[in-house]
């Protein structure tokens, strides 16, 4: 198993740093829409949605929604409409603040978002705005470097989270969503988050990047990562399900990948359009 693990991330790990290097932002934007159907495949069957035909409606379904987002926000001209995707990214943002609520209150919010309409719904507000944020980075003059920031911020908190958690992880953060989760696992998430955003200023920053507002983005992306990853353990506990699928060996579906980006991403790219980098 622990085998198989490491050979898909390193599979994984080349595939996408030469897609974020390599692809022009279409084609990029191409992938990042397969990947998306991939994990609206997935998640069809978290939602409770049997059937490989309504699994492949849904997942047409949330190839439409992105369709009209691209559309909305001028994908395929020279330039975005930087405006449009702010107002898309900022709505995406207040739905993770509506999950949060769920997430903290559950298994009682189950009886909000259990029914397999309301999961299905969650599933667009989960993907889409997930899709539009790598795009958008993508589109930006500096977006190789802010996907590579991105996705840094992320594993860094992931892996301090592991390491505090196995150290000190005795009060838990959210036992009924995800027993091995911890607080001391939270705060060494944020830290090891922080400590690497200051090392990125140190070195990289321009003068257009204050300390604090950088400090600010680290956060609230670390932030956002555990919920993303909280929520989908919600969902799978909900579901009665260990992975989201078994496209990955090792590592199980696509959305087991993605949970924490799909609310960092989102966060990460709108604090990038606000303070204007």
């Amino acid at each position: 198993m622990l085998k198989q693990r490491i050979i898909t991330a390193l599979v994984l790990v080349c595939v996408m740093g030469s897609a974020i290097v390599f692809l022009s932002p279409l084609y990029f934007a191409a992938l990042m829409t397969a990947v998306i159907l991939a994990a609206s495949w997935e998640w069809s069957a978290l939602a409770g949605l049997a059937g490989s035909l309504n699994r492949a409606i849904y997942s047409a379904c949330s190839l439409l929604l992105m369709a009209l987002v691209a559309w909305y926000c001028q994908l395929l001209s020279e330039q975005l409409a930087w405006p449009r995707v702010r107002d898309v990214l900022g709505l995406g943002c207040l739905w993770w603040a509506v999950a949060l609520l769920w997430v903290k209150s559950y298994p009682y919010s189950g009886k909000l978002w259990g029914a397999v309409p309301a999961r299905l719904l969650m599933g667009f507000l989960v993907l889409i705005p997930a899709w539009l944020a790598f795009i958008s980075l993508r589109f930006n003059a500096h977006g190789t470097a802010y996907i590579f920031v991105l996705l840094a911020l992320v594993a860094s908190a992931d892996t301090g989270a592991y390491f505090s958690g196995k150290a000190w992880g005795k009060s838990k953060l959210a036992v009924a969503v995800s027993p091995g989760k911890s607080w001391a696992g939270f705060w060494g998430g944020l830290v090891a988050t922080s400590s690497l955003a200051l090392l990125l200023w140190l070195y990289y920053g321009s003068a257009a990047m204050r300390l604090e507002q950088v400090l600010v983005v680290a956060v609230l992306t670390g932030l956002a990562s555990v919920l993303g990853d909280l929520l989908e353990s919600m969902v799978k506990r909900h579901q009665g399900v260990k992975d989201s699928g078994t496209l990955l060996p090792g590592h199980g579906g696509i959305m087991d990948r993605l949970d924490s980006l799909t609310a960092a991403a989102p966060v990460f790219a709108l604090c990038i359009i606000l303070v204007g980098w």
